[in-house]
């Protein structure tokens, strides 16, 4: 089945080193959206001096000169050769072009012509000649595998233009490296990590630290839309997990499909919350870090090089990670939509996951999310962060001496199992129109009330009172100011 323009390119078996990703061995290749797979037979002349019949497989790009390489054996050649292009998945393994008929063979030598002698000078010559035709093979060939390179992964971000942006501890600045080399030079440590998706890695790049995100082959549609997401323009931010490089490696018997980023030691803000009391301080900073990242994703940015908007649809607390500075970046990007301003449709990729149930708002338990209005993707995801705020806030202490913590729970813990249905959630916060606890030692230290507040107006059961995310941040930003003070 041939892929459209939006989805990724088809794969094509390669044969030669000249055909092959990066000079690899036989295997697979994968060509941008629109390019074609492709089979050439040629003579050449062998180390011995013997013709001989070298069949290459491979991928060629969309653009014009991909296709008029296509059309290359309407002309012709010196040397025989034929090509063939097609547009469907492996479908070069059946391509079998047939080179010319080569014109007969001069028997005799013409009436007051003599035939060469060895050592004359046209023997010179037509060596001279062979070795210019070579040259300009091979040089014609070198650029025509620079090309194609950008034809076998994803879209690759701009390198880094100077060795003082190499690093991005932040997760702003700059990707950390180029794609087409990242499956090569990546040294798998140690797994971190599971999930419905696949598994996470602690690697290693030239001494620093990274994770790698190894999607299961059936979840490939949420690996293509991550990778598109993170490589949006004006995407990166400090409180979005930095994007380092996507790429496939594997034979034709198995594939892994790579996600690299930042690693950030303290993992999840759901592991950190169960080991970590907060105070005040480390409260704010973390809330606020959290709406900041969500702000940026939901706002669109206009102009030549602009943003589109874009709803997470999965926002919990594994999908938040907690920096070294305390504060976090938001993670997974497998269920995101974009608003295409200039068609005013939501761009929603094709994708089996639906989220997790037990974070899932009213609207989308009841199945009346209107799927044609982003509006209502991003009040789905305040939602979300309400519940988020809620589980932080049990883990900040009060009092006199910080001495009231509840324990780390769960949204609705109390009310549903540990891996909730949706008939189970819907009962809750649908049916019953219930939602977590506020416990009352809350209600009386600040900034837990202010909170409080945010959280409830978060959750509401009417999607069009809930609070935007730019109004949290701008709410949360008095009390960032405050603490700031205090400690001064």
């Amino acid at each position: 089945m041939r892929l459209t323009s939006v989805g990724m390119g088809i794969r094509c078996e390669c044969s030669g080193a000249s055909a092959c990703p990066d000079g690899a061995a036989n295997g697979t290749c994968v060509t941008q959206p629109g390019g074609f797979c492709f089979v050439t037979l040629e003579e050449v002349l062998d180390e011995n001096g013997y013709v001989v019949r070298d069949r290459t497989l491979g991928c060629l790009p969309p653009d014009e000169s991909g296709f008029m390489q296509c059309k290359s054996s309407q002309v012709p050649h010196q040397h025989p050769k034929a090509i063939k292009c097609c547009e469907s998945d492996y479908c070069n393994r059946e391509l079998h072009p047939q080179l010319p008929e080569a014109p007969p063979d001069v028997t005799e030598t013409p009436t007051g012509i003599h035939p060469t002698l060895p050592g004359s000078p046209a023997i010179f010559v037509a060596a001279a000649l062979c070795v210019a035709l070579v040259a300009f093979v091979a040089a014609f060939l070198l650029l025509f595998r620079r090309r194609r390179r950008g034809c076998k992964r994803p879209p690759s971000p701009p390198a880094p233009s100077h060795h003082a942006e190499i690093s991005s501890g932040s997760g702003s600045g700059l990707p950390l490296l180029v794609q087409r080399t990242v499956a090569k030079q990546i040294q798998m440590v140690e797994s971190i990590g599971k999930g419905r998706y696949g598994e996470v890695w602690l690697a290693k790049w030239r001494g620093e630290k990274v994770a790698v995100k190894v999607f299961f082959t059936t979840e490939e549609a949420s690996w293509f839309r991550e990778t598109e997401i993170y490589q949006t323009v004006l995407m990166r931010h400090e409180n979005i997990l930095g994007f380092i490089a996507a790429d496939i490696k594997g034979t034709g018997s198995w594939t892994q499909m790579l996600l690299i980023t930042d690693y950030h030691e303290n993992g999840s803000l759901h592991d950190y919350l169960q080991t970590v009391v907060l105070d005040t301080h480390s409260l704010v900073s973390m809330a606020y870090s959290i709406v900041s990242g969500l702000a940026h994703l939901h706002m669109d940015i206009f102009g030549t090089k602009g943003k589109p908007a874009i709803a997470h649809r999965d926002i919990k607390s594994k999908n938040i990670l907690v920096k070294r500075n305390g504060q976090c970046a938001i993670a997974d990007f497998g269920l995101a939509v974009r608003f295409v301003a200039e068609e005013n449709t939501v761009d929603i990729a094709p994708n089996t996951r639906v989220g997790t149930r037990r974070y899932m708002a009213p609207e989308v338990l009841d199945e009346k999310l209107d799927v044609t209005n982003f509006e209502a993707f991003k009040t789905a995801d305040m939602y979300s962060l309400g519940l988020v705020l809620w589980e932080m806030c049990r883990r900040c202490a009060s009092g006199d001496k910080g001495q009231f913590v509840e324990a780390y729970a769960l949204p609705y813990h109390e009310y549903v199992p540990p891996d909730p249905s949706f008939e189970d959630m819907h009962a809750v916060v649908v049916a019953k129109n219930i939602r977590p606890p506020i416990p009352s030692r809350w209600m009386s230290s600040e900034p837990l009330a202010a909170l409080v507040t945010v959280m409830s107006e978060c959750w509401h059961a009417n999607p069009p009172v809930r609070l935007t995310a730019l109004r949290v941040k701008k709410t949360l930003v008095k009390y960032v100011t405050e603490t700031h003070v205090k400690l001064v």
